[in-house]
């Protein structure tokens, strides 16, 4: 396997996502004074309250296409989507609640967010940010036949959104990730039993999987990779890339999979281009959701209301 390949190009792109994270994470952008940007709306308009921002995450995510198709579709001219990161995008909504004021996210359930502060989705009447998801297992084509215990347990793996947020919300709380995986994994003996039943365990073998920066995803992932550890006896390696590379490690062998395919709209490109070169193992969760997100405090329902 090719590992020091996707190695190198993770660091490459982590160290970008770092640069973006660290000139967003400061200050909530939503929340600061608009710079050459008059708008058009009332100024009591949301528009005007949130500086005519809504914070995004990192660029080239399926969210942040699926909201740049929303602000044309919704004629949203005056506005500026943030780019940044997912750590850089819960800063300012850790710190716009705190203060109740105004901010407008990207926003995808599972997430802790919905856990932690009372949130609401804005309405999407056009229906640009598609219905609802499920996170898919991506495999690489001979892990059935090379590992048959990892892909029997890889295919069996299925949880709830409660079960991710919980996980989501412990590590958003202070605990390491592969501690808070370990304490759900502990807590849930008898859906982890269902997952492994039946298998043996592979005694030392390696696998890597991949996964992007999103809560949802390292919080899966480290799930994964605790029953792959403690229950089959495999030795799991975890790289961390950006979803591009990471759909690539999986098709040309470099990963053995992964459990954070967002499908069909997140990651449909993906999908597309390199379906033929991975095995979709299923939905490992149902009931995701896209959109736009406000805290329950704004007296704003859909994303029509951004043009008053």
């Amino acid at each position: 396997m090719k590992k020091g390949a996707l190695k190198g190009l993770a660091v490459a792109l982590g160290l970008s996502m770092v640069m973006a994270g660290c000139s967003n994470a400061g200050t909530p952008q939503g929340n600061q004074p608009a710079e050459g940007n008059t708008g058009t709306s009332a100024p009591n308009s949301v528009g005007a309250q949130v500086n005519h921002k809504i914070i995004g995450i990192d660029p080239g995510a399926g969210l942040m296409k699926a909201t740049e198709k929303a602000m044309k579709d919704y004629d949203l001219k005056d506005w500026e989507l943030v780019e940044g990161s997912s750590a850089a995008m819960t800063a300012a909504l850790t710190q716009a609640y705190k203060d109740k004021k105004p901010i407008i996210v990207t926003g995808w359930t599972p997430h802790w967010m919905f856990s932690k502060f009372e949130m609401k989705y804005l309405d999407d009447p056009k229906g640009v940010f598609g219905k609802d998801e499920q996170i898919h297992t991506i495999v690489r084509k001979g892990l059935k036949e090379e590992h048959p215990s990892a892909y029997a347990f890889l295919d069996k793996f299925s949880w709830t959104p409660a079960d991710m947020e919980k996980v989501m919300l412990d590590i958003e709380s202070g605990k390491k990730p592969e501690e808070a995986a370990a304490e759900w994994v502990k807590n849930n003996e008898a859906t982890v039993n269902k997952w492994v039943e039946g298998i043996q365990p592979a005694e030392g073998k390696k696998l890597t999987l991949a996964y992007v920066a999103w809560d949802s995803e390292i919080a899966s992932t480290n799930v994964v990779k605790t029953v792959l550890e403690q229950k089959l006896k495999y030795k799991v390696e975890m790289s961390q890339v950006e979803a591009g590379p990471m759909w690539v490690g999986v098709s040309n062998g470099d990963v053995d999979g992964m459990v954070a395919a967002w499908l069909p709209t997140t990651h449909a490109d993906y999908m597309e281009k390199l379906g033929k070169d991975v095995e979709d193992l299923g939905p490992n969760l149902q009931g995701t959701k896209l959109g736009l997100a406000v805290p329950t405090y704004m007296e704003i329902n859909s994303i029509e209301d951004l043009k008053k």
